[in-house]
């Protein structure tokens, strides 16, 4: 999918770009697979304000994704590829040989035509489903369960892949698209290939409208703050407001936030101690 450039009529045309969805064949979803989203401005029931900077924005119907893909053994042939405007990446009609529709994520080169299927007698190609023990070492995937059967968590947004890069024991070796190498069970299923849409980094908004269409809000800086409202608020004329930290205090760089996890080693290994102790 290219990028579009426009003439610079206005201030706002100037710096915007978008995208040509070439890879769209159709601009109106199937109407069983369509939900209401109510939106709530970042309020909760009480009406405070729990998130900032969400309002406004066009209204959308929310596309019912198959994150599970658990339609095994069964063929499922592309209808459309359609534009979601809930995510990042786009989305794609899988009509399956049952009568069933469902969308998933279009992976990149998918076309519409190609089958599809989902299970562990499924072909590792582009846009199948597999369990992670059944998918070949070094092969790009996406959509990745953490647990089995609770449906795709990691890597869905557009342009993004993991990598299966080994096997220890039941777990598969998976490296993430941040960098981070982590463990996953062997039977949680990914999909085949990389997600598609990956030219969305490119693009451009241009004009502050334009995230104001998608419902987001301006958001201020802490350093132009006063101090009742920023830690790093005050001070006399530009103050830097020292060094990067939330409107809570905790430093925004370098800060440990991840929690701790216990070694199920070192817990076998007290557990033995205090039994020989006692």
């Amino acid at each position: 999918m290219a990028i579009k450039t426009y003439k610079p009529v206005t201030n706002g045309r100037r710096n915007m770009t978008s995208l040509t969805y070439e890879e769209i064949t159709t601009n109106k979803p199937e109407k069983s697979l369509v939900a209401k989203v109510s939106k709530n401005g970042g309020r909760n029931n009480q009406g405070v304000i729990t998130t900032r900077h969400h309002g406004g924005g066009h209204k959308r119907k929310y596309r019912i994704i198959d994150f599970k893909r658990n339609k095994d053994d069964i063929v499922g042939t592309v209808a459309t590829i359609e534009y979601d405007p809930n995510r990042s990446a786009n989305i794609a009609l899988i009509n399956y040989a049952d009568g069933e529709k469902r969308y998933i994520i279009a992976p990149n080169g998918l076309q519409v035509g190609a089958t599809l299927m989902s299970g562990e007698t499924a072909a590792p190609e582009i846009g199948n489903a597999l369990p992670l023990q059944n998918i070949p070492v070094g092969t790009v995937i996406h959509n990745i369960e953490l647990r089995p059967g609770q449906g795709a968590a990691l890597v869905r947004s557009a342009g993004n892949f993991a990598q299966l890069t080994s096997r220890e024991g039941r777990y598969c070796v998976i490296k993430l698209p941040s960098g981070e190498v982590r463990q996953i069970l062997s039977t949680c299923k990914a999909t085949i290939g990389s997600v598609g849409n990956s030219d969305h980094g490119l693009e451009s908004s241009g004009k502050a409208g334009r995230s104001r269409w998608l419902g987001r809000r301006p958001r201020n800086r802490g350093v132009v703050m006063n101090p009742v409202d920023h830690p790093m608020g005050g001070g006399e004329g530009r103050a830097s407001g020292g060094h990067p930290r939330s409107r809570k205090g905790l430093y925004a760089k370098g800060l440990k936030t991840r929690a701790p996890k216990n070694n199920r080693l070192s817990i076998l290994l007290r557990e033995e101690r205090s039994n020989l102790i006692n």
